[in-house]
């Protein structure tokens, strides 16, 4: 499992203009193959009156699933080169779709393989790009007395607190590294006078502004 991988904050649509015909490059976060083509079938709804609506998408931390479309371009000429810039940016659980009116002017093989990388170069560019770590959470029971203290000083020292449930007695989420385990149960013994023990749970992934 990759310890992180890229990903995008936010969708955001840039056009160009190459020899009178528009690209319009709609870029997106999505969490599954289904929402990835939900955007495209979105665009094709709203951009009716465009004659093509080619699309690429990589989901998965470790981008195993990788799809294109050329959507009536000649065969390579749009969504490969689309999958080629969204592989080289390092992005994945994203999906771009670039819809194209005709301008009257044939681009030729070439001018359309650098015309659809181009839009989405340029959603790339325009877009707010975010990193995805690795993490694991971790949850730790102290005295209702206690909470506070433990709390402010786990964040003083960088840790992330998820928040924290009261019930019989108060249980703090944790995330941390998997790989920074040991360090985060020293520093719980530290804090609890040995008397706090984490409890392993689960791992996903945290979202981290670049």
């Amino acid at each position: 499992m990759p310890q992180s991988y890229l990903t995008v904050a936010s969708p955001v649509d840039v056009e160009i203009e190459v020899r009178r015909s528009r690209f319009l490059a709609r870029l997106e976060r999505v969490e599954d193959e289904a929402a990835a083509r939900a955007v495209v079938e979105a665009a094709r709804r709203a951009h009716w009156d465009a004659r093509h609506h080619c699309s690429a998408f990589v989901l998965g931390p470790d981008a195993m699933t990788e799809r294109s479309s050329d959507d009536g371009e000649p065969a390579g000429t749009a969504g490969a080169p689309m999958l080629e810039v969204l592989r080289g940016r390092g992005l994945s659980d994203v999906v771009c779709v670039v819809t194209r009116w005709f301008g009257g002017t044939l681009l030729g093989t070439g001018g359309l393989i650098r015309a659809y990388g181009d839009s989405v170069r340029a959603a790339c560019d325009a877009a707010q790009v975010l990193e995805r770590r690795l993490a694991q959470r971790f949850s730790l029971e102290v005295d209702h007395a206690d909470a506070g203290r433990v709390e402010a000083a786990l964040r003083s020292r960088g840790v992330h607190v998820d928040g924290t449930d009261y019930a019989a007695r108060a249980t703090l989420r944790l995330d941390a590294e998997p790989q920074e385990r040991d360090e985060l149960a020293a520093l719980v013994a530290e804090l609890t006078g040995g008397a706090g023990v984490l409890v392993d749970g689960p791992t996903h992934y945290r979202t981290h502004p670049r």
